[in-house]
Order: structure tokens, then C-alpha cells, then sequence
């Protein structure tokens, strides 16, 4: 966000009730009222004890250190002589608009995108899970696809990848679709997202099918796939001040949540969920049937859950912040007990924590400024660590003496955090901090002795 921008908030809120009235989104109101370990597939590893690092997916900034993207390895276990210290960086050459990455199923890799050129970095961070290696880049996704732009969500599904798109190569707009691919990296298929034109069989439950993507989570037990949805690349890569002036550009913002048959990977049902849902983050109980995301235009909670017939439906089930001063919902985390939901707000540079007992009527129990920005949020899955970075996108961090760019650590007691380890990634000349995955030798057959995993 532009801090040099006079009166960015009133902006804000002007431009989005625009764009609101605009696509006529009925029953929103404007009145005071989440990349880590809960979060990855259900198909992948987890590590249940102490994470070793913390693998920092990071944007290269034109002027700092080596100017490209990489991927920075952070050891974050109390007992290491390296605790809090950056051990490792891997540049990949350029500046690609690093944004999300993700772990295939057996935890031996991970892969990382870049929303700008569409190149997929695949990292080795078993074979010594302190220097992860660069063992493949995945360049023709574009071209195998069918024209998918903006890898996000790289997410493990059995013996294979699947990542969403954020837009499309013929008008970069939000039009997209899934791509899936090998582990070892070979094309198998696109799925596009089913539009008022091609809904490909999907129920249509209310006023939108935009064809939009962004986040993608499954759960298995309901054959179930969630994709919720963002904007273009026209959008994405445009400077943020400029967006806030162009109402067209306001427009072109996703407003739908997909339900599909994870087996088959058809689209079941398309459901309102306007304001641009991000991240999806879904339940670990047996019997918790739901999933939630949040509307980053509209700050809203939204509880996706099966009914008492066993259908699905979406409904918005609490404010995030005051909805009328557009704080900016990006990144949600959900605790592995299903008993809180920790919700960051990228304006304010604040972290909510939501007790979630009941789903239907999530209620902030707790908040905390982490920095005059805040993007990613990631729990440990005992949920007594909880650690956040900075970056949104390159063209819409703030600018000035509000652009903080960091990554830090805090323990949980339930109460409140405690601040443990922060780094600053500018003064480091690091870059752009953006997403975060776990790494561990548990994983591995190895130990801090061997310093390596079993290979």
C-alpha cells in the first residue's frame, strides 16, 4: 500500500463501495462489527513437533543484495546454536514475482511459483533440510496449460501437484483454471473454472460464476475441492495506487467460491462469496465438516460447510476488523484443534485471533500489531508458535517508512504472543519476505548431528 498516498484509507473505502455497487452484491454492509503447517494438504507429512526452519518463499527487489527472488532458510529451533539466524539463501535468478509454494506428498520437495513469469522452482529440502538445492524450474505451464497464468497455490495430491491460476494469456485477466502436474514434474491436465458461459455441469447458487481462482484445499473424507478467487495479472502486477484509481480495474475482482468433485475434478456448485476470497483454510476434525476463507475487499469470515442433508453452502459468519475502514484481510491460519483462527490485516499491520468453537459464530478473542504491514500468518501444528512475514505483492507493499519488510517468530501461551526472533529482510538485503513452509530432519531419518536428512 502507498503510505505516501494522502488519505489512502478514505480512497480505499470510496473505491470499493464502487466497485461494490457496481457488481450490485446484495446484503453487504459497511458497519463496525489467512502457508503453514494446519494448512498443508492433508496427502502431506507433518511435522507435530518442533519445526527446525522456516523456508521463507521471497521477492527480489531491484537494488538490494543480488536483486533476485529465493528462497531463504530461517532455523527457528530454540535449541539450535543458529536459532533465529538466516542459514542458508538460494537466488533463482530474476525477480518473478515470488508468491506461494507448497510440499509434494512425500515432503521431499518443494515447489514454489512466480505469478509473473510463470516459472515453478522446484527446491530439494530433503536431502539436507538446512541448504535446500534447486533441482528443477517447471517453464512451460503456459503453453502446456491452454493459456493458465499466475501460478499460485501449489498444493500435493497424490504422486502429483495441482496449481491454480490466477489469469489467463489472452486478456490477463481473471479467467483461469487448475493445472496438474507429476511429481516429477510432467503436464497432465488444465481444469478451468466454470463461468456463466461454460459451466461445465456446476450448480450456479447465486448471482456469479466469474471463472476466477486463487487458493485451493481439499478434504478427502467428503470428496471434497475448494477453489476461491482473486484478480488478473493485469491487476496483480499493476502499482496499487493506480488500481485504487481505476474503476475498472476495482471491477475485476473474484466473487465466488468453487466446489468440486476432488476425484473426477469437476465443478459441483459456484457460491457468492464477493469481495475477493483468499486463502481457504478447512477443518481437521473427524466430524468438522467446513472450511473457512476471508474477503479481503470486504472483510468478512466465510464458513464453507455441509448442511444436514449433506450439501454444501457458504455463508459469511463474522467481521474481520471494521469492514468500513477496509483493513485488508489477506492470509488465515486455522489451529490444528479447530478451536482458533488467526486472521491478519494487511492495512493496520494487525493479527486476529478468532475463537471458533462454534464455526457459525467465530469471535475475536485477542489481537496484536505486528508491523506497519502484515501479509502471511503460520501456526505450528501444537499451535504454541505462530510466525508472520511481510509482503503482499511487489507493487502493493507500502511504500516509505511503513514498507517493513521482516520475518518474525512469536510463542502462543494462549493468551498472548511473545515476540521471539524478528528479521529484518531489508537491512539483511534479503528482499520482500512473502510465504512460509516448515522443514524438519524428523521428516527425514536424520538429526542436527549429521546436519543432513537420510537422502
Amino acid at each position: 500500500m502507498k503510505a505516501n498516498t494522502p488519505n489512502l484509507s478514505n480512497k480505499l473505502k470510496t473505491i470499493c463501495a464502487v466497485a461494490l455497487s457496481t457488481v450490485a452484491l446484495s446484503g453487504i454492509t459497511t458497519h463496525s462489527a489467512l502457508a503453514d503447517e494446519t494448512c498443508l494438504s492433508p496427502y502431506a507429512p507433518k511435522i507435530t513437533g518442533q519445526e527446525d526452519f522456516v523456508y521463507i518463499w521471497t521477492l527480489g527487489i531491484e537494488g538490494l543484495g543480488d536483486e533476485q527472488d529465493k528462497l531463504v532458510t530461517v532455523d527457528v529451533n530454540p535449541k539450535s546454536k543458529t536459532y533465529g539466524k538466516v542459514v542458508n539463501t538460494l537466488s533463482v535468478g530474476g525477480r518473478n514475482e515470488a508468491h506461494h509454494s507448497g510440499v509434494t506428498d512425500d515432503r521431499q520437495y518443494l515447489w514454489a511459483a512466480g505469478l509473473d513469469t510463470n516459472k515453478v522452482f522446484v527446491f530439494d529440502i530433503h536431502t539436507d533440510p538446512a541448504k535446500p538445492t534447486l533441482t528443477n524450474t517447471i517453464t512451460d505451464l503456459v503453453a502446456k496449460s491452454g493459456g493458465v497464468v499466475g501460478p499460485h497455490t501449489t498444493y500435493a495430491l497424490p504422486g502429483r501437484m495441482i496449481l491454480t491460476g490466477l489469469s489467463n494469456n489472452k486478456d490477463n485477466g481473471g479467467r483461469t483454471g487448475l493445472v496438474e502436474y507429476t511429481n516429477d514434474g510432467k503436464y497432465i491436465d488444465t481444469h478451468w473454472m466454470p463461468t456463466d458461459s461454460d459451466l461445465q455441469g456446476a450448480v450456479k447458487t447465486g448471482k456469479y460464476a466469474d471463472g476466477y481462482g486463487y487458493d485451493l484445499r481439499v478434504m478427502p473424507r467428503n470428496n471434497l475441492m475448494l477453489t476461491s478467487s482473486f484478480t488478473g495479472w493485469s491487476n496483480y502486477m499493476m502499482d496499487f495506487g493506480k488500481m485504487l484509481a481505476d474503476p475498472e480495474a476495482m471491477k475485476r475482482f473474484g466473487n465466488t467460491v468453487v466446489q468440486w468433485d476432488l476425484h473426477t475434478k469437476q465443478p459441483k456448485k459456484v457460491f457468492d462469496v464477493p469481495g475477493a476470497p483468499l486463502e481457504i483454510r478447512c477443518a481437521w476434525g473427524e466430524k468438522h465438516d467446513y472450511c473457512f476463507t476471508s474477503t479481503a475487499l470486504t472483510s468478512k469470515i466465510w464458513l464453507i460447510h455441509k448442511d444436514k442433508k449433506g450439501e454444501w453452502q457458504a455463508k459469511d459468519v463474522a467481521d474481520i476488523g471494521d469492514p468500513a475502514k477496509i483493513p485488508l484481510p489477506v492470509d488465515i491460519s486455522i489451529a490444528s484443534d479447530d478451536k482458533l483462527l488467526w486472521a491478519n490485516t494487511f492495512m493496520d499491520g494487525t493479527t486476529r485471533a478468532f475463537d471458533i468453537t462454534d464455526p457459525f459464530k467465530p469471535k475475536q478473542v485477542y489481537e496484536h500489531k505486528i508491523g506497519a504491514q502484515v501479509n502471511m500468518v503460520s501456526s505450528s501444528w501444537d499451535g504454541k508458535r505462530i510466525y508472520f512475514t511481510s509482503s503482499l505483492l511487489a507493487n502493493w507493499d507500502k511504500k516509505g517508512k511503513d514498507n517493513e519488510q521482516f520475518f518474525k517468530a512469536y510463542d502462543w501461551d494462549g493468551k498472548k504472543l511473545n515476540e521471539k526472533i524478528a528479521i529484518d529482510f531489508t537491512k539483511e538485503k534479503l528482499g520482500r519476505p512473502h510465504q512460509m513452509v516448515f522443514g524438519a530432519y524428523q521428516l527425514y531419518g536424520g538429526d542436527k548431528t549429521t546436519k543432513k536428512g537420510k537422502g
